[in-house]
């Protein structure tokens, strides 16, 4: 397995494990949250890097 699918299942299974444990809304806030404010940790020139290297890959 490559690296990015043992993270997708792992957080594939998180996932599962929150919809369980906690109400439907808390787990998507969750779910949703904990990207988004990664991303906005991201500098300005981090964040221009990941948008270039997302496009590139949707282009291929």
């Amino acid at each position: 397995m490559s690296k990015n699918a043992k993270i997708a299942a792992g957080g594939v299974a998180v996932g599962l494990i929150l919809l369980i444990w906690l109400p439907w809304w808390a787990s998507l806030l969750i779910i949703l949250g904990v990207p988004a404010a990664a991303y906005l940790t991201l500098d300005p020139s981090q964040r221009q890097r990941l948008r270039r290297n997302t496009r590139k890959q949707l282009g291929r």
